[in-house]
């Protein structure tokens, strides 16, 4: 089974900045479909964004301009570059594989945006 292990996660001002990582136990991330989503509290889980084989990307309306999805296929790792956070960002962010009929979760990791 692939598993998914998210880091990077932690406290932050208004219009700071995080950087969460995906680290993935193979060699899967190159060949198929990566997302981020999140999970606020008192909310439903949401796409935030998302990565195609072929380097095509998905942004949700209310994060484009500010995150920023990536991938490093030597380190089989996905990244979520958010910049310019706000309070209403504040969740548990979720990375997620798409294969096929093939389904993989991580755990989660809390992002809180507060002053």
């Amino acid at each position: 089974q692939v598993q998914l292990v998210e880091s990077g996660g932690g406290l932050v001002q208004p219009g700071g900045s995080l950087r969460l990582s995906c680290a993935a136990s193979e060699s899967i991330v190159s060949g198929v479909t990566m997302s981020w989503y999140r999970q606020a509290p008192g909310a439903e889980r949401e796409l935030v964004a998302r990565i195609w084989s072929g380097g095509s990307t998905y942004y949700a309306d209310s994060v484009k301009g500010r995150f920023t999805i990536s991938r490093d296929n030597a380190k089989n790792t996905v990244y979520l570059q958010m910049n310019s956070l706000k309070p209403e960002d504040t969740a548990v962010y979720y990375c997620y594989a798409s294969r096929g009929v093939s389904t993989y979760w991580g755990q989660g990791t809390q992002v809180t945006v507060s002053s």
